[in-house]
């Protein structure tokens, strides 16, 4: 029994040591760029006045950690998954083709941009929102750090992804390691409160792909705009905020040298 414990104590700490790591340089990734290297553009860029606080930081950081530990634990089960072979995961490209591997990734995000759409609709049901979801919007003002900021509940909810396509469709490695890559990353953008895409983005095809405006109103609203990577679903649903577009253009429209006045507050 202690053998055991410890082998899955030891399998745990990798876990949770793999996936701190991707939370911390997903969100490095878009902290540098944007308030170091091109602060003095981000800074004209911020969709809102208000900036969050010390304490607003501290609870997202340390609920992001706590998601980080579900995930690993979750993912202790999912490892038992794979090694009983009730997962499609598999090792050779050559079993499916290089083609095959390329095309999962956007499948992958299109599988989990459906996923995330419904489960995040769901979650803002009066019935769910307080027991669930609320602890994330806490951060009205959020910032990259907010990525991992979920409940219990949430946190859950949004780990079950991978075991569940992991159970029905053939993903590679290296595939599932891309894709964990662009989530984190995409999801520390969308939390940043830099509205950095260029102001043509949503009277162009590129309009497909959501912005950080885009969920940045979700959490000053509270509704709406509830898509991750594309807006197609909140299209569809009627559900993308009417004062999207008219608010990314707005912030898109100025330059280096105005003062940040045209923001939502």
């Amino acid at each position: 029994m202690q053998d055991l414990l410890f082998y899955l104590s030891e399998r745990w700490l990798v876990a949770f040591t793999v996936d701190l790591a991707r939370y911390l340089v997903g969100v490095s990734v878009t902290l540098l760029p944007l308030f170091v290297i091109f602060r003095a553009f981000s800074l004209s860029r911020l969709i809102q006045l208000r900036r969050p606080t010390r304490e607003d930081l501290t609870r997202e950081i340390t609920h992001s950690i706590k998601t980080v530990a579900v995930y690993a634990t979750v993912s202790l089960g999912t490892i038992a998954m794979i090694e009983q072979g009730w997962t499609q995961l598999y090792a050779e490209v050559q079993m499916y083709g290089s083609w095959y591997l390329i095309a999962s990734i956007p499948l992958l995000l299109v599988l989990h941009d459906t996923y995330f759409y419904w489960m995040h609709r769901l979650m803002h049901d009066p019935l769910f929102f307080r027991r669930i979801h609320r602890l994330h919007h806490l951060s009205r003002t959020p910032s990259s750090w907010a990525a991992y900021s979920f409940s219990l509940g949430e946190a859950v909810v949004m780990t079950l992804f991978v075991p569940l396509t992991m159970l029905f469709i053939p993903v590679h490695p290296i595939a599932l390691f891309v894709f964990l890559a662009i989530m984190i990353v995409r999801n520390a953008m969308g939390h940043s409160g830099v509205e950095f895409h260029p102001r043509f983005w949503v009277d162009s095809p590129l309009d497909l792909l959501t912005t950080v405006t885009h969920h940045d109103l979700h959490h000053q609203r509270f509704e709406g705009n509830y898509g991750l990577y594309f807006t197609w679903w909140d299209r569809l649903m009627s559900t993308e905020l009417p004062e999207y577009k008219e608010t990314f253009r707005k912030v898109t429209s100025r330059d280096q040298a105005s003062p940040n006045t045209e923001v939502s507050s």
